[in-house]
């Protein structure tokens, strides 16, 4: 499919390599996916710009929802700034209001330290509550894309709404769809919904058994004996699907 694009969700340097390998054609940069994403170290950035691939970088000091005070929002700022200017192609952030409405003037001051390179909203617009007022906003403010499973807890689950989302910006904003899109249902789910492009993790479990010899200690993950990581070799047929 001429001009398809697969982005690939990197929890580190070494997620980038693996996605580059596979032929991916951009990866969103960050750290903790177990929390939704935060943002990344410099040092992961720095690796991970030596996979020579499009990145862009998470702008997010916490978890638990999009509504941050000063400080917060100080940081996010500093954040972004020291990523652009590490080499990030663009910045991944998004910032609501106690309402849940996209908060229009922390984002104009974000995007315009961002400047010519690329913006984009994250999920926080599936708790936004109305979509269409969300992406006028962001169309306003000139992001470039927005992250979204169609404001379900899958974007296979929010095919209808993804492709309603399509239908509403009409070009004015790339709508891109992440969450449980796998490569069985990669192919369905384009046909279903139009999209130009996909938001992936592709991630298979590695292990590390440097913990195993007291089992009764945690560090604060769900299983201490390994980790997910990007499948190179998943990827690839995934993007097999789409890159003829």
């Amino acid at each position: 499919m001429k001009g398809f694009k697969i982005e690939v969700c990197c929890n580190t340097a070494a997620d980038a390599f693996a996605a580059k390998e596979a032929g991916a054609d951009r990866v969103e940069l960050c750290s903790a996916l177990a929390l939704g994403g935060l943002t990344p170290s410099m040092g992961e950035l720095q690796a991970a710009k030596r996979a020579h691939i499009e990145i862009a970088a998470m702008a997010r000091p916490r978890e638990g929802g999009f509504c941050y005070n000063e400080i917060e929002f100080e940081t996010m700022l500093l954040d972004a700034e020291a990523m652009l200017r590490a080499g990030a192609g663009g910045i991944v952030f998004g910032i609501l209001k106690p309402d849940g409405t996209v908060d229009t003037a922390r984002c104009t001051k974000m995007r315009e330290m961002i400047g010519e390179k690329t913006a984009v909203f994250h999920r926080a617009i599936d708790v936004t509550p109305n979509w269409r007022d969300a992406i006028d906003a962001l169309c306003e403010l000139g992001f470039d894309r927005v992250l979204t499973s169609g404001q379900r807890p899958t974007a296979i689950e929010g095919a209808k709404t993804i492709r309603e989302m399509m239908d509403y910006a009409a070009g004015r904003i790339d709508i891109l769809p992440g969450a449980g899109i796998r490569l069985e249902n990669a192919e369905g789910f384009v046909k279903q919904t139009g999209v130009k492009e996909l938001h992936v993790s592709m991630r298979a479990f590695r292990p590390d058994l440097s913990t195993s010899a007291n089992p009764e200690i945690r560090f604060g993950g769900d299983y201490e004996q390994g980790y997910a990581a990007v499948d190179a070799r998943a990827l690839r047929k995934l993007v097999e699907l789409f890159k003829f």
